[in-house]
């Protein structure tokens, strides 16, 4: 606990877990905006014009409250980890700065643009405004993929003489095939957030015989979106990441499923719980040949287990590691069942008068920040002891002056600022539900 590294480590997994609240949750919104504003500009209907405003004013507060929580990360860089920032700015500085000038500005701009200018720019420049907004929130979620996809598969770069990483090939480091996927992968679970967001809004006026056209548009997108997104979430784009963590870090693939022998027809553990000390999983539930499917394609290939590698190169918290991918892989599985059940109550038309299902929808919007959440420390911790993996590891990358006191301290004022922000954050869009979409229409 006096060990630096430990607090530098908590206060930018701290830091990081509560911004990533809000962009998830922009990210998504931005997607379905773009569809209530087409459906609006195709059927004329007044409930799709009343949804998108209200989600705009939500993605609004989403989008500020994401920026200020987001600031200090930019400053534990320099702060916290100044042997990484020095090693790897040649590289990771050119996404953080399109992610900055470029998405960030783009975003902000036409934000302004569809809370505002409804009026003086007319329906269809008003939806091309959505559109923008949408691209320019999807880019700068790119740019950060990018990012954190070099840390965990490092392409494009070539080492200068004092031991820092340069860019060699811009083109291969911002392609980078760890980064696509894992965008596919991130991008459904944010619509995932979105749509059950609006799902849950919409349940819940309907509940309430509250906004009836508001809220009808917001059950059918919010429903429709989200079985899309958790499905593609977990095929092609989960599918997909596990082959890469399995090609590019066997060491991580065998923690995340508790695996500490080698062997065929890997199976697939549902729960268990790791017992490290004794290198085993206690009392697992498994499907045998699943994992060897998942990883390699074939029911009968070998996947290594964590005894075959360095326990120097293991993952440095397996049990957190272990946990967190079955929380998010149960949690997706769960969202499939949810969305595919209400998906087939909207089509026989009896969505909006199933109370149980409604109530189901209205309380479980939760759960994909928890399954987002779990997933990027699924992602993170798997990359450990690594912070680059393969080149720079993560007890090489702190700043050597700054000490473990100076970090809890800043770390607590970090809490209490974030406990206001939240409470903040969560009274104005429970105002915002409370009021519905006839107050969002007064500001056009």
């Amino acid at each position: 606990m006096t060990d630096p590294l430990f607090w530098h480590r908590l206060q930018f997994g701290f830091t990081a877990t509560f911004h990533y609240i809000f962009p998830q949750l922009t990210m998504g919104l931005a997607a379905l905006i773009v569809v209530f504003k087409a459906l609006a500009l195709r059927t004329g209907g007044e409930g799709w014009t009343l949804a998108a405003r209200f989600w705009t004013r939500v993605f609004g507060i989403s989008f500020a409250v994401g920026v200020v929580t987001g600031i200090p990360m930019e400053f534990q860089f320099g702060t916290n980890w100044a042997v990484f920032s020095s090693r790897t700015g040649g590289v990771i500085g050119q996404t953080l700065a399109m992610e900055g000038l470029f998405a960030f500005f783009l975003e902000s701009s036409f934000l302004a643009l569809l809370v505002f200018g409804e009026r003086r720019l007319g329906p269809r420049r008003h939806f091309l405004a959505a559109l923008a907004l949408f691209f320019g929130s999807w880019l700068s979620g790119y740019f950060i993929i990018a990012t954190d996809a070099f840390m965990q598969h490092p392409v494009g770069h070539s080492s200068a003489a004092d031991g820092s990483l340069q860019i060699a090939s811009l083109l291969e480091y911002v392609f980078n095939p760890w980064a696509l996927v894992q965008y596919l992968h991130n991008q459904m679970g944010a619509l995932v957030t979105g749509a059950f967001a609006v799902a849950a809004v919409g349940a819940f006026w309907t509940l309430r015989g509250e906004h009836a056209a508001a809220a009808r548009a917001s059950l059918r997108v919010g429903v429709v979106a989200g079985f899309i997104g958790s499905a593609l979430v977990a095929f092609p784009s989960g599918h997909m990441q596990g082959r890469m963590v399995a090609d590019h870090q066997p060491i991580a693939l065998a923690a995340m499923e508790g695996r500490f022998e080698s062997g065929t027809h890997a199976p697939l553990s549902f729960i268990g719980q790791p017992d490290v000390a004794n290198r085993r999983l206690d009392n697992p539930i498994r499907l045998p040949g699943i994992l060897s499917e998942i990883a390699y394609g074939d029911f009968s290939a070998n996947v290594r287990g964590l005894e075959e590698f360095p326990e120097s190169d293991w993952p440095t918290n397996i049990e957190l590691l272990y946990y967190s991918f079955h929380v998010m892989a149960g949690l997706g599985t769960l969202f499939i069942a949810l969305m595919a059940l209400a998906l087939g109550m909207l089509w026989l038309g009896r969505l909006e008068r199933t109370r149980v299902l409604l109530w189901a929808l209205a309380l479980a919007f939760p759960f994909p920040f928890i399954a987002n959440t779990a997933g990027w420390l699924t992602a993170e911790l798997g990359r450990q002891p690594w912070l680059v993996y393969g080149i720079l590891r993560t007890s090489e990358g702190g700043s050597p002056t700054v000490h473990g006191g100076a970090t809890l301290f800043t770390t607590l004022g970090f809490a209490g600022l974030y406990f206001v922000l939240g409470i903040l954050f969560l009274a104005l869009v429970s105002a915002e539900v409370r009021r519905g979409p006839a107050a969002a229409q007064g500001g056009h």
